[in-house]
């Protein structure tokens, strides 16, 4: 029985990590789901028990996470994870990609991840979320067209997308306010996740102007404090690790399609970045 839960284990987790954006929380899911599959008794198919009481399971979470997301204070983004190629589809566990997600209703979100991501059939989502499958054939479409309308770009390849995020780094630590305006698209966007318990700033920034003088003054203070830069790769893609005395305090990640950066999302809540440490 134990065998059977670990082979789906892995998929549990990446559906509950996109259900949640948090892997803290998700890790939870997952165990409770074993708890309950240790009591379970005639199941004829693991893979769509499991991913039912996950489903079900991650709803209930959104339900109160978003009441604590009302007091959050500033922006709340996904909590990183540390990913490698082999591991996950880049596109669907970026960043960029979880923030989109964060503009549907959390049973749009599980219909769209489990038909477009997981690829369940309509058929079997109704099941899952115990509906009938003409509604959540128009939850998904409703849910489609949403993260249609906000859709992330990507780099055509990681070594693009690393290409830009080095030139990032390079204009933040030169103190090149011009040549990091150039890289950014003109309605660029910045987020800072601090969870009031680091200093960030409490509305998103707007402009390759504004972006461009935040970050540069962000670099000069991060030199003064003694910040060493390392490139790891976070959530798919190559992203920049800020540590002070070893450890990884904040995490700045891109949203670019290879020419220009279209979003920076920068973590440093102590809270999201525990599995990053080193």
């Amino acid at each position: 029985m134990s065998d059977a839960f670990l082979a789906h284990r892995p998929s549990l987790f990446a559906l509950a990590y996109r259900m949640l954006g948090s892997a803290a929380e998700a890790e939870d899911i997952v165990q409770e789901a074993w708890l309950r599959w240790r009591e379970a008794e005639g199941v004829e198919s693991p893979r769509a028990w499991l991913s039912t009481v996950v489903t079900r399971l991650c709803l209930d979470a959104l339900k109160s996470a978003r009441a604590r997301r009302e007091t959050y204070v500033g922006p709340w983004l996904p909590e990183p994870i540390a990913t490698s190629a082999e591991e996950i589809d880049p596109e669907t566990v970026s960043l960029a990609f979880l923030t989109v997600l964060e503009r549907l209703t959390p049973v749009e979100r599980a219909a769209y991840l489990l038909h477009a991501v997981f690829d369940y059939s309509h058929s079997e989502v109704a099941s899952i979320l115990a509906r009938d499958e003409a509604t959540v054939r128009q939850i998904y479409h409703r849910a489609k067209s949403r993260v249609t309308e906000a859709r992330p770009r990507f780099a055509p390849s990681k070594e693009a997308h690393a290409r830009l995020l080095e030139g990032f780094a390079l204009a933040c630590t030169n103190g090149d306010v011009a040549g990091l305006r150039a890289m950014l698209a003109d309605d660029v966007v910045a987020w800072s996740d601090g969870g009031g318990k680091r200093r960030a700033a409490l509305n998103p920034v707007f402009g390759s102007d504004a972006v461009s003088r935040l970050f540069v003054g962000l670099a000069k203070k991060g030199g003064a404090d003694g910040h060493d830069v390392a490139f790891v790769e976070v959530n798919g893609w190559p992203a920049l690790a800020l540590k002070l005395q070893g450890r990884i305090d904040t995490v700045v990640a891109i949203q670019t399609d290879g020419e220009r950066i279209y979003a920076v999302y920068v973590v440093v809540n102590p809270d999201k970045l525990g599995r990053l440490a080193d």
